[in-house]
């Protein structure tokens, strides 16, 4: 039997009522977060939870999926305002169209010149996520700090660890990774196991790394009154809670102000603003001796 389910562009769909007071939740939910984008599917989910519109079931969330999707493929909702939890990141070689080209590039990269903005901090920070669909939000968050952000679901590869232990290694200081994951079993053996994993091959080496977990919390969950889920049944593993709460619950803005927070407790402000000050002039610097070369 031919599989019925849409393909491709649908810019002649005509959306029912309900579907319609759906989308238009969904509409009302991306404005609010417009500074926020992308965001994901889960967190819209759990806004329209909290505002009543939607049953928090498997099926409501399936629903919500199939009309945002059709409302993408339509046209309605832009594609970049959302990132979906499987989104494939592709790096490719670079190469350019001619000497032209080659020198346009270089002008944009050193247009955007900017200082290690680590460099001078008692220690080097990370952001890591147990979401994939997250990252765009913390990547956003960790640039004025100069942080990057990584992403791993489930336990990571042995290969992931390891480079997180080379980068500590290389930074010839202590390094400190935020984690922002599930507050459930999973999630609690998620970190132990990137925690141990990580910290035992850069000790091997001296170098030292802290975890710490940022989001989310039991203190969180009460503080925002997050929705929670029993544990799963079939999970044996030991877990410090008596109910689950996905990371993607949080809000945007207010996982923005915890991630913030946090940054901001681990760095020395005098010297993030004086590297942010003198990066103007290095930038001028740099582009005035490329007119030369050009």
């Amino acid at each position: 039997m031919p599989d019925k389910r849409p393909r491709g562009p649908q810019p002649y769909w005509r959306p029912k009522r309900e579907t319609l007071r759906v989308l238009a939740a969904v509409d009302a939910v991306l404005d609010v977060y417009a500074d926020y984008l992308p965001i994901t599917l889960r967190q819209i989910f759990y806004v329209l939870h909290g505002e009543g519109v939607l049953a928090k079931t498997l099926q409501e969330y399936k629903r919500m999926c199939e009309y945002v999707g059709m409302a993408r493929r339509s046209g309605r909702i832009p594609w970049s305002a959302i990132r979906d939890d499987k989104q494939v990141a592709v790096k490719a070689p670079p190469s350019f169209t001619g000497p032209q080209n080659f020198w346009r590039t270089v002008g944009a990269i050193a247009l955007d010149y900017r200082v290690d903005r680590q460099s001078g901090q008692p220690v080097r920070l990370e952001l890591w996520s147990e979401t994939e669909g997250m990252v765009p939000q913390l990547v956003r968050i960790g640039e004025e700090f100069g942080i990057s952000c990584y992403s791993g679901g489930g336990f990571d590869g042995l290969a992931g660890k390891h480079d997180a232990a080379e980068r500590a290694i290389a930074g010839s200081k202590k390094s400190c990774v935020l984690h922002i994951g599930d507050y459930d079993a999973s999630g609690e053996w998620i970190l132990t196991a990137l925690a141990e994993d990580v910290t035992a091959f850069a000790a091997a080496a001296g170098a030292e790394v802290e975890f710490v977990r940022v989001a989310v919390t039991p203190e969180q969950v009460e503080t925002y009154h997050l929705p929670t889920a029993p544990p799963s049944a079939t999970d044996r593993r030991s877990f410090s809670g008596s109910t689950t709460t996905q990371a993607e619950a949080l809000p945007p803005n207010v996982l923005a102000a915890i991630v913030r927070e946090a940054i901001q407790a681990r760095r020395d402000m005098a010297v993030l603003r004086e590297a942010i000050e003198r990066e103007p002039a290095e930038r001028q610097a740099i582009i005035d001796r490329l007119d030369g070369l050009r």
